[in-house]
């Protein structure tokens, strides 16, 4: 087994599917435990009041997850005759995990020998049943890295933050993705002020945490802004300070990303050294202009640097044009953007300064204006659709094509015993 996959315990599983049938509480305990654990943020985790009849049922008519964990309180050739027909309706690689009643070594390794991934004993803990399914899932799928999206304003009051603050609450709300928001700019941060909380870290203490491995300092510096939203809540570090140095910076950012499906990290007033970092790592690029000559001359000038930085290549930057309508007469058709900076804008948003003024004084989530609605599902959440994913995993295929390759192959054996 890989170094990785040994390491299970300290690392955001990947985007899988996973149902737990069992009558007993403790079981069933053990399971619903697992969706407050960090790593389980992209698992979606069923547990169902059931044993094999009530999977089987189940399957009949949706598709089956990645990996079943199913109780029985027998061994016998009657409840492997119901897994040959549970295997009738589940997926190509599905995987199985079985609990049962007594710990014997020898029906463990004919098990194991069947195929089935594992073998528990009742009663089963939380943080044993977190470990099997963590080491299943990243033997079967790897592991999937976080997605670091960044943003960055092609110069000061253009509504970077702003906008960084609502493509946050619209993946945490409308696409229901887990993810955790932080501003790089320090003491120039206005974070605290549009997400609504008082800064009880700086960026220092965040890396001292993080250096150290104190997990419980480090979750007290986090605002709970939403069931899905974390807000790294700095901002109380000296405006005319040192900037944290970057390597320190990009260990808290591979802190993050361990625990994280998607981090969200606000650039503007950022020092320049931090927002190098985080620009050469980014899996994708906000870059917000206004429809100004100077503001895209300066736009045309990041995405030539922002090219040299990730290796010539500039691909994964979206370029939204904010404040559309302000001074119709200055502003550059976005036509002639194109032309001039030969990229296509992703988006263009109006000029709407009671929305944004709101949101950064009040707190304000921008689903609850209907404005902010509007430029939400229009602008912001498509493109952040792209930049995210959906959450878990992708639709099986036909249920004619059904068929488990791990069960198939236990029950393959058992037959031909």
């Amino acid at each position: 087994m890989s170094e990785v996959e040994n390491d299970v315990t300290d690392i955001l599983l990947p985007a899988a599917k996973v149902a737990v049938f069992s009558h007993d509480a403790e079981t069933l305990q053990a399971a619903r435990a697992l969706r407050d654990d960090w790593r389980f943020a992209r698992v979606d985790l069923q547990v169902v009041e059931g044993d094999v009849e009530a999977a089987i049922s189940k399957y009949s008519y949706e598709s089956a997850p990645s990996l079943l964990i199913i109780q029985t309180e027998t061994i016998d050739s009657g409840f492997t005759g119901r897994l040959e027909a549970l295997s009738e309706h589940c997926n190509e690689g599905t995987s199985a995990v079985i609990v049962g009643p007594v710990n014997d070594v020898n029906l463990y390794r004919r098990l194991i020998d069947m195929g089935v991934s594992d073998y528990l004993v009742k009663p089963v803990a939380t943080d044993v049943m977190g470990e099997v399914i963590a080491r299943t899932l990243v033997s079967k799928l790897g592991v999937d890295s976080s997605r670091l999206i960044a943003f960055l304003g092609a110069k000061g009051g253009v509504g970077t933050s702003s906008i960084a603050q609502a493509c946050a609450w619209g993946v945490a709300s409308v696409l229901k993705q887990k993810l955790v928001l932080m501003d790089a700019a320090g003491g120039w941060s206005s974070l605290g002020v549009g997400m609504g909380f008082d800064p009880t870290a700086t960026l220092a203490a965040v890396s001292r945490a993080v250096e150290a491995g104190d997990a419980d300092s480090l979750k007290r510096m986090f605002h709970t802004a939403d069931e899905k939203l974390s807000v790294l809540a700095t901002g109380g570090d000296s405006l005319l300070g040192e900037a944290l140095a970057p390597e320190k910076y990009e260990r808290i950012l591979d802190n993050l990303m361990a625990k994280a499906p998607v981090v969200l990290v606000d650039l503007s007033q950022a020092d320049v050294g931090l927002s190098r970092v985080t620009l050469s790592r980014a899996n994708h690029i906000v870059l917000v202009s206004t429809p100004t000559l100077a503001s895209l001359r300066l736009t045309r000038s990041l995405l030539k640097e922002i090219g040299d930085l990730r290796g010539g290549s500039a691909d994964e930057v979206s370029l939204l044009i904010n404040r559309r309508g302000l001074s119709k007469a200055d502003e550059v058709p976005d036509g002639d953007i194109q032309v001039a900076i030969d990229r296509k804008p992703s988006g263009s948003i109006p000029f709407l300064p009671g929305l944004f003024m709101g949101f950064e004084s009040e707190a304000r989530q921008i689903l609850s204006d209907k404005e902010g609605s509007v430029v939400l599902h229009s602008t912001l959440l498509p493109l952040m659709q792209k930049m995210v994913g959906g959450a878990g995993e992708g639709a099986a295929g036909d249920k004619d094509d059904k068929k488990s390759s791990l069960l198939g192959g236990f029950l393959t054996k058992l037959t031909t015993k």
